[in-house]
């Protein structure tokens, strides 16, 4: 996704909300061009990020799997994402992704601490009690993959899991 005409050629085919991520990096406006004709609930910044040293809030922004440095700082570019009219985030801990030991809540928090629209936490989900320290960090929803597609976990399992640690589940 890189411009306003995939964005509606993606809600014609029946999309609710659409995911930027690389195209946003090379272009931010098209952020703004998109939510400026579809309304800021369609667009979602996906934002793949790593620890490094190198940038001020300790996180840099990556493509290609996490493989390759975007040159921007995570937390700073997911506040100009909101600037820019995105209406989530989509925040990837390429750290913690596949390993299973758990969603970074240092990212989360960070990343909470500087936007005010929903906050969805990915990577790194491997056990029922990983999901709730995500959310106490900042995270409005959780996402995880490999842990339901291999059967190591249902989704009623964590629902319930977040429910007794005191989170509204629907």
């Amino acid at each position: 996704v890189g411009s306003v005409s995939d964005v509606d050629q993606l809600l014609r085919a029946g999309a609710d909300k659409v995911a930027i991520n690389t195209g946003a990096i090379h272009r931010p406006n098209v952020m703004a061009e998109i939510t400026r004709r579809f309304g800021n609930q369609v667009l979602v910044l996906s934002v793949d990020a790593r620890r490094c040293a190198d940038q001020p809030s300790g996180f840099e922004v990556t493509t290609h799997g996490g493989r390759k440095s975007a040159g921007l700082d995570a937390i700073g570019w997911a506040r100009r994402g909101v600037d820019l009219g995105v209406g989530e985030i989509l925040l990837n801990s390429m750290d913690a992704d596949g390993t299973k030991a758990g969603f970074d809540p240092e990212l989360i928090a960070a990343v909470r601490a500087v936007v005010g629209v929903p906050v969805i936490a990915s990577g790194g989900a491997g056990a029922l009690e990983h999901f709730a320290p995500a959310v106490d960090a900042g995270g409005d929803a959780v996402l995880a993959a490999s842990v339901f597609h291999f059967g190591q976990l249902r989704i009623g399992e964590v629902k319930a899991s977040l429910a007794a640690a005191g989170h509204p589940v629907r």
